[in-house]
C-alpha cells in the first residue's frame, strides 16, 4: 500500500514535469532557432534565472551526496556551501562580462567563444569534446540518483534499472522540445518543492528522533565531535598537509571550484539566457541565500549516524533517504522523492543540453550539410549523449564513475582559454592550448595514480597552477597571433533579442569595454 501511494504521487508529478516543460513553448512560435532553444532566446529574467542557476547548483548530490559525505566524514562536506557562494560572488563580475561578449558576437556557449577568440572554428571542437567527457559523468550519476531515489521511495517495488530509464526519458521528453526555456519552468516546481520538502524535513526529522535541535546537538558533540571539525572523521592528520580532508584540501578545493564554477558550461549557459546583465548582478547577490537549504540534508545526515548506524560505501549515500522513509507517511515520503528527482532532472536537462549545443554549434557545424541545421543537430546530441550515458549506467558503470573524479578538476583547465583570454588579449593560442594539453595531462596523472590531493592540495589547482605557467610561458616568449581580428570585423548578427531596449544593448557594450573583450 505505502509503496503505491508513494509511486503514484511521484508518477503524477512526473507527468506534469513533462507539461510544464512543453508548456514552455506556449507563444514562442515553432521554438526558433539553436539561440532561442539553447539559450532561451536570451530572455529570460531575474526569477527565472535564479531557479534555473540554483537548479543546476542543487542537485541529485544535495540529497544523496551531502547526507552520505556528512555521514561518512562530517565538517568536509562544507566545502560546498564554501565553494558555491564564493563562486556566485566571483560570478556578478565574470557573469555579465561573458554575457556581454556573447551577445555583442551572437555567441551561445563556451566553445562559441575560445573559437571565437582565437579565430579558429576547430579549437571549439576540441574544447566540445573535452567538454562533453567531463559533462557525461554528471548525466550518469544524475540517472543514477534519480533511479536510486525511485527505488527508494518505491518500497523497492521499481526496480533500478527501470528507474534509471524513467529518468532518461521524462528529461529527454522536454529538454529536446523546449531547452532551456523548459528547463527553467520545470526549474520554479522543482525550487517549491525542494525549500518545502527541505524545510519540513529540518524541523520534523530532529523532533522525531531527539525531540529537538537541542538534545541531538547535544548528542553530536559528546559522541561524534570528530566529525565536526577538519579533516572530519577519518580524515587523516587534520593538519592540512596529511592525505585527507584538511584545511589545505578545503582551502584549495573552495578556491579552485569558485574558479571554475564559473565557467561551466551549464552555468554559461545560465548567464546566456539572461534577458541583461543587471539581471545576472541581481542574480549573484540572491544566490548564495539558497546555500542555506544544503545544510539540511548535510545534518541529516549526521542525524543518520544515530539511526542507523553502520552505513558503508555507497549505502551511506541513502541515509537521508532511511530516515525519511521510517519517519513519514508514504505520500510525504513521494513528495520528498519528486524533490529528490527534480534535483537530479533539472540540472541534468541542462548539461544534455549544453552538450547539445556544443556539438551542434562547433562540432557538427564544420560539416556542410549540418552547418544550416545546427539546432536539429544539437537536438539529436541531446539524445545520443543521454542514451549513451544510460546504456553506460547499465553496463559500465565504473567507467564513468571513474571520469567523474576528474570532472570539475578537468573542467577547471579550461580557465585560462575561456577567462583569462577574454581579459588579457596579450595570451596567444599557442601559449593557451599548450597550457591546456599540459592542464589535463597533469590532472589526469595526479588522479588516476591516486595521488589527490597533493601534500593536501586538490590535484586540479596543481595542474591548473602547471597550466598557467606554461600559457605564460609560452605567449611572453614566443610570438604574437598572426592574425588578432578586430572586434569590428568580427562581429555576427544575433538571431534573437533584437526588440530589447537599447539601454540593455548600451549596457552591454560598456561592459564589454570595461572588460576589454
Amino acid at each position: 500500500m505505502n509503496a503505491a501511494v508513494a509511486t503514484s504521487v511521484f508518477a503524477v508529478f512526473m507527468v506534469a514535469t513533462v507539461a510544464l516543460g512543453l508548456l514552455a513553448l506556449r507563444g514562442r512560435g515553432k521554438g526558433g532557432g539553436l539561440a532561442e532553444w539553447s539559450v532561451g532566446g536570451r530572455s529570460l529574467g531575474p526569477v527565472f534565472i535564479w531557479v534555473l542557476m540554483a537548479g543546476e547548483g542543487y542537485t541529485s548530490f544535495s540529497y544523496l551526496g551531502a547526507a552520505g559525505w556528512g555521514y561518512n566524514y562530517g565538517a568536509p562536506v562544507l566545502y560546498v556551501v564554501a565553494y558555491m557562494s564564493c563562486g556566485y560572488a566571483i560570478g556578478y563580475v565574470v557573469g555579465p562580462m561573458l554575457w556581454a561578449y556573447a551577445r555583442r558576437h551572437g555567441l551561445v556557449g563556451i566553445t562559441d567563444m575560445v573559437a571565437h577568440r582565437f579565430g579558429r572554428p576547430w579549437l571549439g571542437a576540441v574544447v566540445a569534446v573535452l567538454a562533453t567527457v567531463f559533462l557525461l559523468p554528471y548525466i550518469q550519476l544524475q540517472i543514477t540518483g534519480m533511479g536510486v531515489v525511485l527505488s527508494v521511495i518505491s518500497y523497492g517495488a521499481v526496480s533500478l534499472n527501470w528507474a534509471y530509464f524513467v529518468a532518461f526519458a521524462v528529461t529527454t521528453g522536454f529538454v529536446v522540445v523546449s531547452g532551456l526555456r523548459g528547463s527553467a519552468w520545470v526549474s520554479v516546481l522543482k525550487d517549491v518543492l525542494v525549500i518545502a520538502t527541505l524545510g519540513f524535513l529540518a524541523f520534523s526529522v530532529p523532533l522525531h528522533y531527539f525531540d529537538g535541535y537541542g538534545p541531538f546537538l547535544d548528542r553530536l558533540v559528546t559522541e561524534k565531535g570528530e566529525w565536526l571539525t577538519l579533516p572530519g572523521h577519518g580524515g587523516g592528520s587534520g593538519d592540512g598537509g596529511g592525505s585527507g580532508f584538511g584545511e589545505l584540501w578545503f582551502i584549495s578545493t573552495t578556491f579552485l571550484n569558485s574558479l571554475t564554477v564559473v565557467i561551466f558550461p551549464t552555468t554559461v549557459a545560465g548567464y546566456l539566457g539572461a534577458r541583461s546583465a543587471d539581471a545576472l548582478r541581481r542574480n549573484a547577490v540572491y544566490l548564495p541565500a539558497y546555500n542555506v537549504l544544503l545544510f539540511v540534508p548535510m545534518l541529516l545526515g549526521l542525524a543518520a549516524l544515530f539511526v542507523v548506524p553502520g552505513l558503508t560505501g555507497a549505502e551511506s549515500n541513502l541515509a537521508l533517504f532511511k530516515l525519511v522513509v521510517d519517519a513519514l507517511p508514504a505520500w510525504a515520503v513521494g513528495l520528498v522523492g519528486v524533490a529528490a528527482a527534480l534535483s537530479s532532472i533539472v540540472p541534468m536537462a541542462v548539461f544534455m543540453l549544453v552538450i547539445g549545443t556544443m556539438w551542434g554549434r562547433s562540432v557538427l557545424s564544420l560539416v556542410p550539410r549540418f552547418a544550416e541545421r545546427q539546432k536539429s543537430a544539437a537536438q539529436v546530441v541531446v539524445v545520443v549523449a543521454g542514451s549513451l550515458a544510460l546504456l553506460l549506467t547499465y553496463t559500465a558503470p565504473n567507467t564513468l564513475v571513474r571520469l567523474s573524479l576528474i570532472s570539475y578538476e578537468g573542467m577547471a583547465q579550461l580557465l585560462p582559454m575561456v577567462l583569462l583570454a577574454l581579459v588579457w588579449r596579450r595570451l596567444t593560442f599557442r601559449g593557451a592550448f599548450s597550457g591546456l594539453i599540459v592542464g589535463v595531462a597533469v590532472v589526469c596523472a595526479l588522479v588516476f595514480t591516486g595521488n589527490d590531493p597533493v601534500g593536501g592540495v586538490n590535484a586540479g589547482l596543481v595542474a591548473l597552477a602547471a597550466n598557467l605557467a606554461v600559457a605564460l610561458a609560452v605567449t611572453l616568449a614566443g610570438p604574437r597571433d598572426a592574425d588578432p581580428r578586430p572586434d569590428a570585423e568580427v562581429l555576427a548578427h544575433d538571431p534573437v533579442g533584437e526588440e530589447d531596449e537599447s539601454l540593455d544593448v548600451a549596457r552591454a557594450a560598456r561592459c564589454a569595454s570595461d572588460h576589454r573583450v
